[in-house]
């Protein structure tokens, strides 16, 4: 049962998306199947063992780790929840 103006389910679907929003991220996190787990995923170079001891589950080398945190997030950030009062703008 949806209050106020939103229609019947309107919350369901809210949820169902961001479910949907963070499995697709946490997918491209992953990287590919049968990905080696001591070679990196993106340019296939031994990850050093040290590294692999620090970060268990490693999938990438420190190099291609420090390209991926220079770009920007994927996430939308889009608060889908919504306060009343922004409803009501």
């Amino acid at each position: 049962m949806a209050g106020g103006w939103a229609r019947d389910g309107a919350v369901n679907e809210q949820i169902e998306a961001s479910i949907k929003d963070e499995l697709k991220r946490m997918q491209l996190q992953r990287g590919p199947v049968g990905a080696s787990p001591t070679h990196c995923v993106e340019c296939e170079e031994p990850i050093p063992e040290a590294r692999r001891d620090a970060i268990p589950g490693v999938k990438l080398c420190i190099e291609c780790q420090n390209e991926r945190d220079a770009q920007p997030s994927l996430r939308s950030g889009i608060n889908r929840r919504g306060s009343k009062d922004s409803q009501l703008k």
